[in-house]
């Protein structure tokens, strides 16, 4: 077939590894490899686990192709450095070797197509030296498939290999991983893939800008295959030399640079600017859930940068974007960062839920503007303390605490140093919201009317109450209680009443818990009952009777008038007669 009928084969094929040397990222599995062939210390069966594209595949063949490779002489032995032109390398990289067989455990995951194997291992290899079984996506087979392969697995035949491959190496039994050699493949470092990507487009003649195969690494997660597609597509696509700007429009990414600047005008509060940044991206047909994932993906990067600012020399990230990245990570504090993660991460979760991404992404933009402006409440707290008046008025009294008026938003235009609502909201707020609550009745009564029955019945039988003042709370906990029992509550009662509630557990002091005094007011009850002539007369009939439930006949309002009226006062003549005139 001559040159011109022969069929295109992608990248990702086509500059596939064929041997050790080849590999790339992957330098700890090869030197053990390399020193149990030099050493004559080859497992019988391998596994091999990593994220999609990280060569699993390729180097069970490798390794199959080092196994049965007999140099181009046809004398060699088993190698690190297969030759590739003996029969058995054409062979196995053509994928027709008879003695080299290939499995798809995700469409034959049955016990049967595992039988097929186990009769078959008794026989020895047709032509080459050893018969070796890949299995890929191990992890997809049945539980009955896996039980049968153990004792094969464990004592194989002499000529017999095994190599799997899996994505999901927590679905292997462990009785599995016992008997195989485990080898975990890492994702490719952004520096090793762009040499390689930059290899590859040399080799192919094309012509592609560095801060494109920048974005080609940071798009592909460490994947070398999803690397190579990428870049196959961009050859394509650039037709002639591919740049940043045909790179990022055809992964429909925003510009990183003018994410940057969206993020700054958020920083500083100006609500107008974000939007009308937003909108311009839009217009340029940029995906408003990819603009929030790129804000996430630049807060992530600030906050490290920040903690560890080595890790800011991102080689996959151009020179000015890191200078400007030190920047702002140096200005912004971590309080803002981490606020602006969680509430990028919620406008996420909205805008792909919501009807109209574009709105949501707008909605979250004036959040994170509006939050930006809130100034810190180190800020709050000074300008409260200077402005609270002597304490020696002319009353005598002390005068009461107000907030400054000047205790608002920070100055548009700087980085707003915020960290949430001001304390003195707090401080007016939770007096009155904890005068709802004199007693722990009321808070148990809060808990019913709230519905968390779940809450309810662990207060009620797994709490014995110490302490009680409005807003502060200390118990003994029962043997059964949940040791999260005093955050969980303190957290609940800080959202239903906007106060701060102190809840803290000790060892002893504690008194029956709710249940138990409801059971004991129950048993009294029965005593009582008990003491009923009626009653007594009915147990004696019935020795084997119980009392289940006991219940007052009289109505609600009369046995409440009969307790609040006091008893009156007997003035009537004994010895009148009513029916005297009758």
């Amino acid at each position: 077939m001559s040159d011109a009928a022969t069929p295109y084969q992608v990248l990702a094929r086509k500059y596939r590894p064929e041997s050790f040397a080849d590999l790339i990222g992957q330098d700890a599995m090869v030197r053990t490899l390399r020193n149990a062939f030099a050493a004559d210390r080859i497992h019988h069966a391998f596994v091999m686990t990593g994220i999609r594209g990280t060569g699993k595949t390729t180097t069970a063949r490798i390794i199959a192709k080092g196994l049965n490779c007999i140099g181009a002489d046809g004398q060699g032995g088993p190698t690190t450095e297969p030759c590739g032109t003996c029969e058995h390398c054409v062979a196995i990289s053509e994928g027709r070797h008879v003695d080299v067989l290939e499995m798809d455990a995700a469409s034959r995951t049955g016990v049967d197509d595992i039988r097929e194997i186990i009769a078959s291992v008794a026989y020895r290899a047709a032509s080459a030296r050893y018969k070796i079984y890949i299995i890929d996506e191990v992890h997809m087979l049945s539980n009955n498939a896996f039980n049968a392969l153990l004792k094969t697995l464990e004592e194989p035949p002499a000529h017999v290999k095994f190599i799997f491959a899996t994505t999901e190496i927590r679905k292997v039994p462990v009785t599995v991983l016992s008997r195989c050699q485990r080898f975990d493949l890492r994702r490719i470092e952004p520096e090793v893939m762009v040499e390689h990507l930059a290899k590859v487009v040399q080799a192919e003649g094309g012509q592609v800008a560095e801060d494109a195969l920048a974005l080609i690494t940071r798009a592909a997660e460490g994947s070398v295959r999803d690397a190579m597609s990428l870049l196959d597509q961009a050859i394509s696509h650039g037709a002639g030399e591919t740049s940043a700007d045909q790179v990022r429009a055809m992964l429909g990414l925003a510009d990183r640079a003018r994410v940057l600047d969206l993020f700054d005008k958020i920083m500083r509060g100006d609500a107008a600017g974000a939007l009308e940044e937003l909108a311009a991206q839009y217009a340029d047909g940029v995906d408003p859930m990819a603009v929030l994932r790129d804000l996430a993906e630049i807060t992530h990067w600030l906050s490290v940068t920040k903690i560890t600012p080595e890790a800011g020399n991102d080689p996959t990230i151009p020179p000015e974007e890191r200078d400007r990245g030190a920047q702002m990570a140096e200005a912004l504090p971590m309080r803002v960062l981490s606020r602006s993660w969680q509430m990028l991460l919620k406008a996420l979760e909205e805008v792909a839920q919501a009807p109209n991404a574009m709105m949501a992404a707008e909605m979250a933009i004036i959040r994170l503007t509006h939050v930006a402006d809130l100034p810190a409440p180190e800020e709050l707290l000074r300008k409260w303390h200077d402005a609270t008046p002597p304490a020696g008025g002319p009353g005598g009294g002390s005068a009461p605490r107000a907030a400054p008026a000047s205790a608002g938003p920070v100055a548009r235009g700087s980085y707003a140093n915020s960290g949430g609502a001001g304390p003195q909201a707090a401080l007016a707020g939770a007096a009155p919201a904890l005068s709802h609550f004199p007693d722990f009745a009321a808070v148990v009564a809060l808990i019913r009317e709230k519905r968390d029955m779940a809450l309810l019945l662990e207060v009620e039988t797994t709490l014995r109450l110490v302490k009680y003042s409005p807003g502060r709370i200390e118990f003994q906990p029962t043997d059964t209680a949940a040791p999260d029992l005093a955050a969980r509550l303190a957290g609940r009662l800080q959202g239903w009443t906007g106060a701060r509630w102190g809840v803290s557990v000790t060892a002893t002091g504690g008194g029956e818990t709710l249940a138990e005094a409801r059971a004991r007011a129950r048993d009294l009850q029965a005593e009582a009952a008990l003491q009923n002539p009626t009653v007594a007369a009915i147990f004696a009939r019935f020795p084997a009777a119980r009392i289940t439930e006991i219940r007052d006949l009289r109505s609600p309002q009369l046995a409440a008038a009969e307790e609040a009226l006091p008893e009156a006062e007997d003035t009537l003549d004994p010895d009148w007669d009513p029916f005297e005139d009758m």
